[in-house]
């Protein structure tokens, strides 16, 4: 992520609110960094699930507790179910989230 960019997310006083541009029917489940699109910066992430009946949000919300170390249940697609770009809302304490999420983008 660029040092100018802003970060994927928005702090919510229950957590964060995660800007996602996803890639369904990918060969591999993964985040791959952000970029920007626009004017703002979206994690990017790609799912095996196919878009359909929803298995590709579902998919989506395992990857990013898996890949925040979060439970399960505290990650849901808030916005953009029918979208590449989705806005995840993430249950937790915004700071400790949003550490996470600049040492993993960082590494």
């Amino acid at each position: 992520m660029p040092a100018e960019a802003k970060p994927p997310y928005r702090v919510l006083s229950d957590g964060l609110m995660l800007a996602v541009r996803l890639t369904p029917k990918s060969s591999r489940d993964g985040v791959d960094g952000a970029e920007l699109h626009g004017e703002e910066t979206y994690l990017k992430a790609r799912v095996r699930a196919l878009p359909s009946e929803g298995a590709a949000n579902k998919a989506l919300e395992k990857l990013i507790a898996k890949w925040l170390r979060v439970p399960g249940s505290s990650v849901s697609v808030a916005q953009g179910g029918k979208s590449r770009l989705k806005q995840v809302k993430i249950d937790g304490d915004p700071e400790e989230l949003a550490s996470k999420i600049e040492a993993l983008l960082a590494s």
